[in-house]
């Protein structure tokens, strides 16, 4: 795809635009929603950096129309809280055209009658959105149509202590085969676990298996390793197999056996957790996020542009599957772009999306904030070669991603199947129990909205 080609699919598509009826010079506010976010600016500053782009486009073409962006930011703790006051600004009719959030709300967007089907925008400008990596458009995807475009992406994965492993007696052919490994489901979670658990009581390690403290996203990809699909699209509902579920905890409560996961981390807080894989050193392996790199590099005394010697010191993998033969995954969970259904400048929004979309800008908040690339084309562009060397690493392992389901009470099912983890790694329930209270707790607090599949 050549650059020729997409400015030209973007000109032919402002000046569409600009055939709009109007007399005179005109200057259309497009309002823009975004919490204020110190982590990630330009989130919203591409969208105001586009305008200018658009604007540009439409002088060529000899429009005397121009856009400006109205950002309204809010000051929300977080993107559930954010998404809440964005319903209720469109239910007083008081939306923006535009907005920026957490793509698990697509669900909730589109039900109220926000989100705009994106489908047909994306059709008629192909060439702004052909290289986008293909996984990322589950995030935004409701019942079978997308309805936003993501933002960025991120990776959420398995670090291994590489010099553990080596003092555990693996090889360094063990350690350099280990994704591979686990990609062809010859390394298993219960090997995994084998191997931590050893860590642990020869005295290499003092935590062998260190997972987040609290409620989130990221077990999803251990539930995943075990056959659990959360959602179901046809029905657009939350699901559970108790089954399935059952395997899950009882895979937690043998790494706890092992003294592979500490039975207690559920108590921890996240320093704690961060700090015995990067500063203390004590922890064999840890699965988060792939933000922390910067920080893991600091710690373990390498220079930012050391990818060899970052590699040396830690490898990551994908989850592994459950059972031999069995598929990997990961977590994502990106921030998306979304459109007004109701508002009177639908298009020029989401051209805006589009142009905020490109390489250039997406690249420009990537590597400023250690997310993945949207497209695969960025990881080819000086910056990212330059400065992003852990993204573009990061950026193969989308391929196995998974996505936070797009319903409104993922937020609920999250905290009651987390409740099951707490009680199985601290002995008080054990796994077929957990998964009895888990099912029943689903049940009474999300009733219609989740499936229990047997």
């Amino acid at each position: 795809m050549s650059i020729r080609s997409i400015v030209g699919s973007a000109v032919v598509a402002a000046t569409a635009l600009s055939f709009a009826p109007a007399a005179m010079a005109e200057e259309i506010t497009v309002k823009l929603w975004s919490r204020a976010d110190r982590a990630g600016p330009l989130r919203a500053g591409n969208i105001v950096a586009a305008a200018e782009t658009l604007n540009a486009m439409l002088k060529a073409s000899g429009s005397e129309k121009s856009v400006k962006v109205e950002l309204i930011e809010t000051n929300a703790k977080g993107f559930d809280a954010d998404a809440l006051d964005l319903l209720k600004a469109h239910s007083v009719g008081e939306a923006p055209d535009i907005a920026v959030a957490a793509h698990e709300w697509i669900g909730s967007f589109v039900e109220a009658g926000f989100a705009a089907n994106m489908e047909e925008h994306i059709a008629s400008v192909p060439d702004l959105y052909a290289d986008m990596i293909p996984s990322l458009w589950t995030s935004v995807s409701y019942k079978g149509n997308r309805y936003g475009v993501p933002q960025d992406s991120e990776v959420r994965m398995f670090f291994y202590n590489n010099d553990k492993l080596r003092a555990l007696g693996k090889s360094e052919e063990f350690i350099a085969g280990l994704p591979a490994a686990v990609n062809s489901g010859e390394f298993t979670l219960y090997d995994l676990c084998d191997v931590a658990g050893e860590a642990v009581e020869k005295g290499i390690a003092e935590q062998g298996l260190l997972h987040r403290p609290n409620i989130g996203p990221d077990f999803q990809m251990l539930m995943a390793s075990f056959g659990i699909e959360m959602y179901n699209q046809e029905q657009a509902k939350l699901q559970i197999s108790k089954s399935k579920l059952t395997e899950y905890y009882g895979w937690l409560r043998y790494c706890v056996e092992k003294k592979a996961i500490p039975a207690d981390i559920t108590s921890w807080d996240w320093s704690s957790v961060h700090d015995a894989f990067r500063g203390k050193k004590t922890a064999l392996i840890k699965f988060h996020g792939i933000w922390h790199g910067n920080n893991q590099i600091k710690a373990f005394g390498l220079e930012l542009d050391d990818k060899d010697g970052y590699f040396d010191k830690i490898t990551w993998t994908n989850a592994p599957a459950a059972a031999k033969g069995g598929s990997p995954s990961n977590m994502s969970h990106p921030i998306v772009y979304v459109v007004n259904e109701q508002s009177d400048q639908k298009e020029l929004a989401a051209m805006l999306v589009a142009l905020a979309s490109q390489p250039v800008p997406n690249t420009r908040h990537a590597v400023t904030t250690n997310h993945t690339p949207i497209t695969f084309g960025q990881t080819a562009m000086p910056d990212f070669v330059e400065k992003g060397w852990l993204q573009i690493a990061g950026t193969p392992l989308l391929k196995y991603a998974q996505f936070m389901p797009n319903h409104s009470k993922i937020g609920q099912y999250n905290s009651i199947t987390f409740q099951g983890v707490q009680a199985v790694e601290t002995g008080e329930m054990g796994p077929q129990e957990a998964a009895e209270f888990v099912i029943e707790e689903l049940e009474a607090e999300l009733s219609d909205d989740v499936i229990i599949l047997d």
